[in-house]
């Protein structure tokens, strides 16, 4: 099955959303962009731009994507469940996630698994934070910043 790319613009960078006929494989943050796809855009490709496109916009809290398999662990498909469970506006500590999964100990391995994430936003490992302030990111600390801020949730 092919494999389709389409860009999605942001106020800090261009996504690339990666996906086929069964799902989205992959969504590449700003400094990772790829080159899009000429063609029809695959349904799961084209309603996740979508949404991207109006939660940049404000309009949307929730996304109801597609998201194909992912090679993962037990561990990071827990921590992704429960990213998933985080509401928008809201964050959580990488120590919080550890608890909820019941893995109270692990909370350097729940950054782990954030950022094996492969859906950043939609599986929004942007509001998982250190317990000491902003804590890392794959797209670094303005795009996690600009992030939080759309969701009012602010950090100096």
């Amino acid at each position: 099955m092919k494999t389709f790319i389409a860009n999605v613009k942001s106020p800090v960078g261009m996504w690339s959303v990666v996906g086929t006929d069964e799902g989205v494989t992959h969504i590449h943050l700003p400094q990772d962009e790829l080159t899009a796809s000429k063609g029809a855009m695959p349904k799961p490709v084209a309603d996740t731009v979508t949404q991207l496109k109006e939660y940049f916009a404000g309009s949307r809290r929730t996304f109801k994507v597609i998201l194909a398999p992912s090679p993962a662990t037990s561990f990071q498909r827990d921590v992704w469940a429960a990213l998933r469970r985080i509401p928008y506006g809201q964050v959580r500590t990488y120590g919080e996630v550890a608890d909820e999964i019941d893995r109270p100990r692990a909370h350097r391995a729940v950054g782990n698994a954030n950022h094996a994430n492969p859906w950043p936003i939609v599986v929004p490992c942007h509001r998982v934070v250190a317990s000491s302030g902003l804590g890392g990111y794959g797209g670094g600390d303005r795009v996690k910043r600009y992030l939080l801020d759309l969701e009012g949730v602010h950090y100096d």
